[in-house]
């Protein structure tokens, strides 16, 4: 299929939330099929009903959505190879099973778990392998009366060829599997539900998958697939093997695997953070690959016309959240400001905001939103930043209060009140002037002094510049804070 117009597949489980390897695989196919002028199938393996839910299924598809991706064929879309969820292929899967065993492909395995174990341990105590011993490879119909009569219940297995199967990896290139280390497996269970094992290459094998783009955590499965894609196109299922590439790892803290369990792998928590899509890929597609040498922030359309599988890097990539937040702030300061200002507000209203519903006021935060545009890092920092504008009284943070109410505030607040009492309000420069002024007669350069004023009008030590904020707020509601932490001062 070497020379085939791509056509790859995103096939998760629907179970739990989203993982952010999940979505690294999911946007190196899309991007590889759109690079290529191919086409992108999403498939749902929903095969496992102890561990599948519709809850997770539709996270999966509003996933998908918020980051921009759109499939070619798969659930609400159609196509020709339907239907895309597993559980709704399951006489495909019997039938394909039944020639498997009808050819001389696959057999009944009798073998019980105990008798499976003794020898595995067997084995390893003789320094060999622990794969499955072939035991039931070549039954007698005697043996296999026995095994019946003994009601015993047995699984399919596929019976892998006594040979090395050697194939070039997109990723890593040549790779071979001698026979010891890939045994016979199982591809149906003894109660006839059929396991990923079958059902994945099948569904491949049927929907004309070319390359297959996935974890490297499934390499040691490929052998097995690449022998079971033989048999499939001896049988005349598969038209052809796909060609497979495997993704290197994504590590997280103590250069472990990046797993479910760990919190900075859900990908919900970056959508609740407020992260831009945009963002969130742009770090997660430089997990394996890289756009430029110098060049790290870049778009989505950027990234899939010079996007290749031969240039993914084998090496296992670490999950930094810090870059990944330094990156989505890049993508926040490259947003038109209407379209930043939009993307806020779901932080400014309910659950997320501190402050009275009809306290908000949209001309002040549309005035304050190019400043806060600026700063942030990710969209849910919005709200501390600009809530002393709506809040009848600043928050009350204890640690910026004693933070910058050291020396003798009451002073050098009482100089500043004074000071912007006669600027022009209309001008940030003037109320800047004004408060340097004050600083100056205390013996504090500006950032000392402006410390005490920031904290009185907004309740924090950091925040959107001062002066512009001031502006914003006016000068009676400002003022009148200052005289509030005055008063508090003295008593």
């Amino acid at each position: 299929m070497a020379n085939a117009t791509p056509r790859v597949r995103f096939c998760p489980s629907p179970t739990g939330n989203p993982h952010v390897g999940l979505v690294r695989t999911a946007l190196f196919n899309w991007a590889f099929a759109r690079h290529h002028g191919g086409t992108f199938v999403f498939r749902i393996e929903d095969t496992d009903a102890a561990r599948d839910s519709e809850e997770s299924y539709g996270q999966l598809l509003d996933s998908l959505r918020w980051l921009g991706f759109t499939w070619d064929e798969g659930p609400e879309v159609g196509g020709p190879h339907a239907p895309y969820r597993q559980s709704e292929r399951m006489d495909i899967y019997k039938d394909v099973a039944q020639k498997l065993l009808d050819g001389g492909y696959a057999y009944h395995c009798y073998c019980t778990t105990e008798e499976l174990d003794a020898r595995r341990a067997a084995a390893r105590a003789a320094g060999k392998p622990s794969g499955y011993d072939g035991h039931c490879r070549e039954l007698t119909t005697v043996q296999v009366e026995a095994y019946q009569g003994e009601h015993r219940s047995s699984i399919v297995r596929f019976r892998m060829p006594d040979e090395t199967i050697t194939f070039t990896d997109l990723v890593r290139g040549e790779l071979s599997f001698t026979p010891e280390n890939v045994p016979d497996f199982g591809i149906v269970r003894a109660n006839g539900a059929p396991l990923y094992t079958l059902v994945n290459p099948v569904d491949d094998a049927l929907m004309e998958i070319t390359h297959v783009l996935r974890g490297e955590d499934l390499l040691s499965s490929t052998p097995r697939q690449i022998a079971l894609y033989k048999a499939l196109i001896e049988l005349g299922v598969a038209s052809g093997t796909p060609e497979f590439g495997h993704l290197p790892y994504v590590m997280g803290e103590g250069n472990k695997k990046l797993s479910k369990r760990d919190p900075e792998a859900s990908l919900n928590l970056y959508r609740e953070r407020g992260f831009l899509p945009e963002g969130l890929l742009n770090y997660l597609s430089l997990l394996g690959w890289s756009f430029s040498k110098d060049q790290d922030i870049f778009t989505i359309e950027e990234m899939v016309a010079k996007f290749d599988i031969p240039d993914v890097n084998a090496n296992p990539a670490r999950f930094d959240l810090k870059k990944a937040e330094a990156i989505n702030a890049d993508h926040i300061r490259l947003l038109d400001p209407k379209a930043f200002a939009d993307a806020c507000a779901p932080w400014l209203g309910a659950p997320h905001a501190n402050w009275e519903p009809e306290d908000f006021d949209a001309e002040a935060w549309e005035r304050i939103a190019p400043y806060a545009q600026t700063r942030v890092t990710v969209l849910s920092d919005i709200t501390a930043n600009v809530d002393f504008l709506f809040r009848k009284e600043p928050v009350e943070d204890q640690a910026s209060w004693d933070k910058a109410m050291k020396g003798e505030p009451a002073a050098l607040l009482t100089t500043a009140r004074a000071n912007l009492e006669t600027a022009d309000w209309s001008d940030p420069e003037s109320l800047k002037q004004a408060v340097l002024t004050a600083g100056e007669a205390h013996g504090l350069k500006l950032g000392k002094a402006q410390a005490p004023v920031r904290v009185a009008v907004t309740g924090r030590t950091v925040g959107l510049p001062l002066f512009e904020s001031l502006e914003i707020l006016g000068k009676e509601r400002s003022l009148s804070r200052i005289d509030a932490t005055l008063a508090k001062l003295a008593g």
